[in-house]
């Protein structure tokens, strides 16, 4: 199999694949909310979360495996808000419908976020891992260290004159 076989079929960024599985999740709330079946908006999230682990670009695989429970988060919100804009007491029924919503999708959000995590696995998420603490190092060993003194501590290192307050030149007038 050649590099342009393996690398062939669709990709989506980081964004399009957390984009994607909100979309799938406010897909399956609004088919929840018309055909009445109360797994539909979990199912919705977890189809969505194993399409967006298998499709993701490599490179972007940590970003991903972070992400789920936020995507859960808003997806919920958005939800409730729209729900609660109909209501007696708005803030209640909001707060009431967020506690019920996360409690009855916490499974939905475990699985889905297995899922990733696993599939991300499979797919290189340890290299990605790898690279960024190298990166990491890189960065760190770049980054200039303070000059040390005779003591073993850091040596004074005055600010250039003038850098936290304007030099002021001449004398004073008389009078001031």
């Amino acid at each position: 199999m050649s590099e342009l076989d393996r690398t062939a079929g669709i990709r989506l960024t980081v964004r399009g694949a957390l984009a994607f599985v909100l979309a799938s999740t406010l897909v399956g709330s609004v088919l929840q909310a018309l055909l009445g079946v109360a797994a539909l908006t979990g199912a919705a999230f977890v189809a969505g979360c194993v399409a967006a682990a298998s499709l993701v670009n490599r490179r972007d695989l940590l970003s991903l495996v972070v992400s789920p429970p936020l995507v859960f988060f808003v997806t919920t919100a958005l939800i409730e808000a729209v729900r609660s804009l109909f209501a007696a007491t708005p803030v209640q029924a909001f707060g009431l419908g967020m506690y019920t919503a996360l409690s009855q999708g916490a499974p939905w959000l475990f699985g889905g976020s297995f899922l990733v995590l696993v599939i991300a696995w499979r797919r290189g998420l340890t290299r990605c891992v790898r690279e960024l603490r190298e990166e990491l190092r890189a960065t760190k060993a770049s980054v200039p260290r303070p000059r040390s003194g005779g003591d073993g501590g850091t040596a004074f290192a005055p600010e250039p004159e003038g850098y936290f307050e304007p030099k002021v030149y001449g004398t004073p007038r008389e009078g001031q």
